[in-house]
Parts: C-alpha cells; sequence; structure tokens
C-alpha cells in the first residue's frame, strides 16, 4: 500500500511515544474506491480520513481482512487469506484504489494504496486480493 492515513500516522506516534493510547481494531476491513475524475483525489481523500469515491450498493460491502505478523525487523506484513468481494449486483465501475479501514462501515482509514493494474467490475463480476498480494511497509 502506498501510505498511512494521516489518522494512522498520529495514533502510530503517539503511542510510540507514550503520549496517547491507541486501542486496536477488534477486525480490519477492506474497502474498494473508484476515482471520479483525472486528479486523482482519492488518495488525497483517503489520506485525510474522506471516504470519497468508495464504492456503494449494488452487494458490496468492505471484507474483513487478516495479516500476517510483522518479523523482526521486516517492516511489512500481507494479507494472509484471499479477500473475495460478493459478486456484484450491478456496476461498480473501475476500482483504482483500496484501503484498509477499522470498521465495517464508516469508521477511520488506516492504509490506502493504488490498485497495479485497474479493474472494472460489471454486473455479476467478483473482485479478489489473493493471499499475500495486499502489503502493508513502513519505512
Amino acid at each position: 500500500m502506498s501510505a498511512l492515513s494521516n489518522y494512522a500516522e498520529k495514533a502510530l506516534l503517539d503511542s510510540l511515544l507514550g503520549t496517547a493510547a491507541f486501542s486496536e481494531p477488534a477486525n480490519v476491513y477492506v474497502g474498494l474506491f473508484t476515482v471520479s475524475d483525472s486528479s486523482g483525489a482519492t488518495l488525497e481523500n483517503l489520506e485525510a480520513g474522506t471516504l470519497t469515491n468508495e464504492i456503494s450498493g449494488n452487494g458490496y460491502s468492505r471484507q474483513v481482512a487478516t495479516f500476517d505478523a510483522v518479523t523482526s525487523g521486516v517492516g511489512s506484513t500481507s494479507n494472509s487469506g484471499n479477500l473475495t468481494f460478493t459478486a456484484s449486483g450491478g456496476d461498480w465501475g473501475e476500482i483504482t484504489t483500496v484501503a484498509v479501514m477499522d470498521a465495517a462501515t464508516s469508521g477511520n482509514v488506516l492504509a490506502y494504496g493504488s490498485l497495479t493494474a485497474n479493474k472494472t467490475i460489471a454486473d455479476g463480476d467478483s473482485f479478489q486480493i489473493s493471499t499475500g498480494n495486499l502489503t502493508i511497509t513502513l519505512a
């Protein structure tokens, strides 16, 4: 993924430096996003925590994600199981971006990034991120 959100950066620094406690979410979820114009505003909005352009309707819902534990000194982790979104009940449009969230609806953006290749989801299509293909890295 390309970045942590401002929310996650603040929570991580506050927790590491002992200035505020961070309550980890019981589950994390992956959401799918489109870009409605050529400006790429979705990435900027996700960084700020604004949920602009998330898919909605037509059977869409965020999927619970699990990640492998970080190996000492590596600073990255990947999804430990397939993330399969249910078949769409209508066109979802062109998926360009994914985000890891702390709630099934609304909530906070934790990390986000652009897909390597955009994927158009038409009526009846499904979207899947295979095991190990969603990586979060702290550098």
